[in-house]
């Protein structure tokens, strides 16, 4: 951390404020009654969020909430407010300082809304799973009513919606793009990705009476200001289409070679000169803490699709907080502001979080009344992390469909051994119905722990997206050791009796550490075990930044020796996408008749999810590539194939479920126009038979001749049902039945993909 600029105060450094002397609560408070239990008048902070109370580190609210309740600050919790007016608002009465806002764990529009644009019938977070109990934009409309509620209380949004909607982005749900999220919210303040400390500093400076529009130097935070604010004075502005012409090819690990002359003009007589141009000689360039980038204005890259491809590739390549500028981006008669991102946590500040007194339940108010969480008040989200440890954050794998880097950024936050050993035997100890089976001990990759750059100096001046891709850079420290020491003496504390590694394993790095590979396969896996090659060719691949499938036969020819010398029978569950920008429709034939051979079939099947602010997202609305470079000349930028309109996404996911044969009569009529009517017929070597089932269960005349009819056989009551895994007859691996994964999706891991 020493080569990050400007070392951060750390989160235990602050003097507490004066409301710690009530010390703390056994929930964060929902309602006016538990306030006065608690002896509290009033709250300093207010919650709201649209997913119910869950007082565990996996959940955005308790992790905010009990920080800042840490801190000395009174705080209180708005669950999954009726949000048709502003009266479940005032439930808590007036905050003293400020709300803060956020849609929950996930997007609400993913959340409510699958890939195809057709509405969830359940919500994960939700009380019986229910759906529905959170509007659309959700972080839009709780920040109304909470200036509907208290008219002069500022507002700060935060959480994923926010975090990646911060700036002008396309929203595939209207398929336009949208305005910032603060621009529409009209909140006060934006908080991004992991906001512990930014909203630490902001909630201890309001309480020292400074108003919330000084508030424009809190790191990855997003703010407005008027175009001709005088406060922006003494800030070198480079425009971005000079820095990285749409018309010019760079190089991703230093994209930034020209300056506007106007910067120049505009500094103060004393200031350093920003830079220097000629044509041969070295460029001095401004200094970075000093430095805006301007990007296109909304106006422009509302209406520009090489604007927008533009905007989003400079935004990426500003995402490193060692090297990070801030950006500005005009909407309308004002500007957005975007600070650096936050300085990431060290592991004594997320051991801090970590080891607060979190509850670990639900808020017993969603109990009935016998106090049990079963039957319509059981949460998903929450029996889903019940009994799994988070053990670090962040992901330098640089996948353009996830959502994490942009969230949680690419320099992995661990904890330390004792903190999540410590939390272990909490759950162990205190959490109920624990058998002594841990779930997961992971995050958002399950084998990134304590992973990361040799040189802390190359860390902080690297601007590349992604450490593992095109192949594991040589100045990546990828010891796994330090996971392989937590493993064995997790599972040696009394009362554990299996740890499982239920988190996704970045498999290509699993690979440089063989001892891991037998580690993990001899003890902590539960008969199956999910990885995502996502895909098994290279130009979806390379789209993806994902390593191409000679990686997963590697891992899988490792995987299959240390469960043999196990004694065990285990099966790898491989993920694959459908639809992602620059897969062709032969490129699904090819991982269809990849899956064939390899005998896995698909019950549920992942489709391209355009979330918010994704470099897949940027080449989905604009067909370019933004990892290339952005290129008006198209001889020069790369051109992305865009899976769009219905009949071909739902091609491109019946070659995932090749098997199914309501998909047959699509693909035998898509092989015979792309000429591979070879792949038709009843051999093994065939992709789909030729004959149809028929509705009385007998099969039409083009089945094979002289065969037998075989007509399908009655489910028996033991049968597994759909989404359960199965083992097929043949003796292949299993059938793969991963749910339909999404970017920013999955349950109980808060800003996930």
């Amino acid at each position: 951390m020493s080569a990050l600029p400007l070392p951060p105060k750390a989160l235990t450094a602050y003097r507490p404020f004066w409301a710690k002397r009530f010390g703390p609560a056994p929930f964060l408070p929902m309602s006016r009654a538990e306030m006065e239990q608690l002896g509290w008048d009033s709250c300093d902070i207010i919650i709201v969020t649209g997913d119910a109370y869950v007082d565990h580190p996996s959940f955005g609210m308790a992790v905010i909430g009990r920080t800042l309740e840490a801190q000395g600050f009174r705080v209180g919790i708005i669950a999954q407010p009726d949000w048709q007016s502003a009266d479940a608002f005032k439930a808590l009465g007036k905050p003293n300082l400020f709300f803060g806002v956020a849609a929950g764990n996930m997007d609400s529009m993913i959340n409510r809304y699958t890939a195809d644009r057709k509405i969830r019938s359940d919500d994960a977070y939700t009380p019986g799973g229910e759906g529905g109990k959170r509007p659309d934009r959700a972080t839009l409309v709780y920040t109304q009513r909470c200036q509907e509620a208290f008219k002069d209380v500022p507002v700060v949004i935060g959480g994923i919606e926010a975090s990646l909607r911060r700036i002008a982005h396309y929203d595939y749900w209207q398929d336009k793009v949208r305005r910032s999220v603060l621009v529409d919210a009209k909140a006060d303040l934006l908080v991004y990705g992991n906001a512990e400390r930014a909203i630490i500093e902001i909630a201890h400076r309001l309480a020292r009476r400074e108003p919330i529009e000084a508030l424009t130097d809190v790191r990855g935070t997003a703010f407005m200001r008027r175009t001709d604010d005088p406060t922006a004075d003494g800030w070198f502005e480079l425009d971005s289409t000079e820095v990285d012409r749409p018309g010019r090819i760079d190089n991703l690990i230093s994209p930034y070679q020209i300056v506007d002359d106007k910067v120049c003009e505009t500094a103060e007589p004393d200031a350093p000169k920003p830079i220097t141009i000629h044509k041969i000689g070295r460029i001095q360039m401004p200094p970075r803490d000093h430095t805006v980038v301007r990007l296109p204005a909304y106006e422009q890259v509302k209406s520009d699709p090489v604007l927008y491809a533009h905007a989003n590739r400079v935004l990426h390549l500003e995402t490193n907080p060692g090297n990070a500028r801030a950006l500005v981006q005009r909407h309308g008669e004002r500007d957005l502001w975007i600070n650096p991102p936050p300085i990431p946590l060290t592991t004594p500040e997320m051991d801090h979080v970590f080891d607060l007194p979190y509850a670990r339940a639900p808020h017993p108010s969603y109990a009935d009344e016998a106090g049990s969480h079963d039957g319509a008040t059981k949460i998903p989200a929450w029996e889903m992390i019940r009994f799994s440890v988070n053990i670090m954050r962040g992901c330098f794998g640089g996948c353009t469909f996830c959502s994490i880097t942009e969230h949680e950024g690419r320099i992995i936050q661990s904890r330390s051994e004792d903190s999540v050993i410590r939390e272990i035997e909490e759950m162990r100890d205190k959490v109920k119905g624990f058998t002594g089976i841990v779930s997961d001990l992971g995050g958002p990759t399950a084998n990134m722990y304590r992973i990361g750059c040799k040189s802390p100096e190359i860390e902080a001046a690297c601007r590349k997206p992604s450490c593992v891709y095109p192949g594991i850079c040589p100045n990546l420290n990828t010891s796994h050791d330090p996971l392989i020491k937590m493993y064995r003496r997790a599972r040696a504390l009394p009362g554990v009796k299996k740890i499982l590694i239920g988190s996704g394993l970045r498999y290509d790095l699993a690979v440089q550490s063989p001892e891991y590979v037998k580690e993990l396969v001899t003890h902590h896996v539960g008969g199956y075990l999910k990885i995502a090659p996502e895909h098994t060719e290279g130009g979806p691949l390379s789209k993806m930044m994902k390593p191409g499938i000679g990686s997963y036969d590697r891992f899988k020819q490792m995987f299959e020796a240390a469960s043999a010398a196990a004694g065990k029978k285990q099966y790898l569950i491989p993920y694959f996408i459908a639809a992602h920008p620059g897969t062709s429709d032969e490129d699904m034939m090819n991982l269809a008749v990849w899956l064939k051979k390899n005998g896995f079939r698909a019950d549920q099947v992942q489709t391209f999810y355009p979330s918010p602010m994704a470099t897949a997202t940027a080449m989905y609305h604009s067909g370019l590539n933004p990892l290339k470079g952005i290129s008006r000349d198209e001889a020069r930028g790369e051109k992305v194939d865009i899976v769009r309109g219905e009949r071909r996404r739902r091609l491109h996911k019946a070659f995932l479920r090749y098997h199914d044969a309501n998909n047959w009569p699509l693909l035998r009529e898509a092989l015979k126009a792309m000429g591979r009517a070879d792949l038709i017929g009843n051999g093994k070597h065939h992709l789909i038979p030729s004959y149809q089932p028929l509705t009385d269960g007998s099969y039409d005349s083009a089945r094979r001749k002289n065969s037998t009819v075989v007509k399908p056989a009655a489910t028996p009551a033991s049968a597994p049902r759909k989404g359960q895994l199965l083992t097929q007859h043949t003796g292949l691996p299993p059938r793969v039945t991963g749910a339909a994964r999404t970017p920013a999706a999955r349950p109980g891991k808060p800003g996930k993909r």
